[in-house]
Order: structure tokens, then sequence, then C-alpha cells
């Protein structure tokens, strides 16, 4: 077992995560993010959030995380890869984000995450946290980029040169001093557009934050009314979710990474043809999906998703 200095704590932190399945782990310092202020709210004064008005508030919370958790000191930012080669097999099935495959994530995530705090209150006695895993009002990108994990690209999304953008961020909160990484300065994007250009409705900002509006992603999960008639056609078959900006990076092509069996795709699900999907009954969809991120929407606006991803035949 470690000792109990900074540096050798950092150092077994970034061990037994890796031991519990993490492939990234950095660590920050608490800060107030005070250069993503402005970007905000001028984001959300253009409202590119849509009707997602949660995010206009606690904009102090946002930035700083010693308003969501007294006493905090260190962050532990890590990255639980969702990438898999086990796909969805019938070509003219409605798409799913490959991110809905296998179990929810915030459960798995935040899960890993107080098995890490339990080890370090072991190694440090009297130690106290908190896990989050996009179930808070902590900005996880910015911090991923602060504990140098990665930058943020033109879509917007945390990008690692080792294992691309398919991971899911998870944040352990603690109020002791840690050995700290040297935040992410360097942007690998270079002169890339490809995300911007292959975006089928056009939701990627020149500024590398996403116009909720026309956004596949929120349009099919976070609207709960019906999808605005102009964007239907570019739904390509899309019906919780979409990657399509994720699977044109070149970051992705091949990542140095193991899939996670938690997001393993289902065989039943991979294997669902068209016409079951069309013929999804209540109880299916209950029995299928209500250990995944897919039961973050009714089992209504699913069904009016898949109509209406069917029902076109538009751009990828």
């Amino acid at each position: 077992m470690p000792g109990k200095d900074n540096r050798e704590l950092s150092e077994g932190i970034k061990q037994k995560a890796g031991e519990l399945g993490f492939n990234i782990c950095g660590i920050a310092r608490v800060r107030g993010l005070v250069e993503n202020v402005v970007r905000l709210r001028d984001w959300i004064e253009a409202g590119m959030n849509d009707k997602m008005a949660y995010l206009a508030r606690d904009l102090d919370k946002r930035i700083d995380p010693g308003r969501v958790f007294s006493g905090a000191k260190s962050l532990v930012v890590t990255g639980l890869s969702y990438y898999s080669d086990v796909l969805q097999r019938d070509p003219e099935a409605p798409l799913l984000s490959r991110y809905t495959y296998g179990a929810d994530y915030h459960g798995v995530v935040t899960g890993k995450l107080n098995r890490l705090l339990e080890w370090i209150q072991i190694v440090r006695p009297g130690v106290s946290g908190r896990a989050f895993s996009d179930n808070s009002s902590i900005l996880e990108k910015p911090w991923g980029q602060e504990a140098g994990l990665g930058w943020q690209g033109r879509h917007s999304i945390l990008i690692n040169k080792k294992i691309g953008s398919m991971f899911f961020i998870g944040i352990l909160i603690l109020d002791t001093e840690l050995e700290y990484d040297k935040p992410c300065t360097e942007d690998y994007c270079g002169t890339c557009r490809q995300c911007i250009e292959a975006c089928p409705t056009g939701a990627i900002n020149e500024n590398r934050t996403i116009d909720a509006r026309k956004c596949i992603a929120n349009l099919t999960i976070e609207n709960r009314g019906p999808i605005p008639a102009e964007f239907v056609p570019h739904l390509g078959k899309r019906i919780f979710g979409c990657d399509r900006c994720q699977e044109v990076c070149p970051w992705n092509h091949d990542p140095d990474v193991v899939s996670a069996p938690e997001f393993t795709i289902s065989e039943e699900i991979a294997g669902m043809s068209v016409d079951e999907w069309k013929s999804l009954s209540r109880e299916s969809f209950q029995r299928l999906f209500s250990t995944t991120a897919i039961s973050r929407v009714k089992y209504e606006k699913l069904m009016n998703n898949i109509r209406d991803a069917l029902n076109q035949g538009g751009s990828l």
C-alpha cells in the first residue's frame, strides 16, 4: 500500500483507478474556472440550451466545485471508454448512440468512483469526497482538460490522444490536497473540421459549443415534444442520440482501448431487425432498456422517434 504523502497517494489513486477499469485518470486542484464564464453566459443568452433550463441555473456552482462540495481541494477526473466494436447488425434498423449500449453509465461510473473513495479513506483516514458523472452542475469537460486528460475538440467533446473521445467522464471531489497534473494546453485538432462538416443539422458552433436547438442528441432525448419537422429529414435513422461528429473524428479511428464489458450491447438488442423495432411493445421496452441510459425517455417518446427516423430517407 502506498504511503500517505501527496505524491504517493496520487500515484496510488491512478493505479487503483486503472484496477477499477478506468482508462485514464488525472488530478486537478480545485479553483474557479472563470475563463469559461463568458462563453457559457453567451451560449445561454443565445438560447442554445434549448428547453434545458437547468443549464442556466447555478452558474457559480458550474465553475467552482467548492460551491458544490464544502472543503473541496482536489478533483480526481477519470475517463471510462464506451467505444465498442460490437454494433447493431441490421443496417436498416434505427440507430442508437453507442453510449447507450449496456448498463446506464451513471451508476457504473459513480459506483467505481465510490469504490475508489473507499480505498482513499483507508490510505488517508478522515478524507471526505463525493462522486459525480453527468449528474451535477460541474463542468466536466473543462475539468478533464484541467486534469490533463485531453483537450476539448471542435465538436465540444473532450478528446484523449490514446482513447479518443468516446468515454464517460467521472469526477471525485476530495477535501484533501494531492499532487496535481498539468492541464492540457495543446489543441491537437489542428485544421481538421470533419466534425463540423459532418454534423447532419449544422449544430456545431465555431467556438466549440453546440446549439442544442439543432442537435439530434438533444432532439431525440432531452426534447420531450415532437422533433421539429425541419430536422426530421436529417435524422439518418437515429432514434436516441447521435455519434456522427465522433464517428468522423480521426482520433476515434482505431483507438487504443478494450471495450468495457459493462457497455457492450446485448446480443438481443444488437440483433433487432427494423420490424422488431417498429413493433417494440411497452413490455419489451421495459425489459430491454430499464437498466440502460435509454430509460431516460418514455416509451411513447422512443416510438415517436422511431416513426420519425424510419419514415424519412435523410442524410447521414
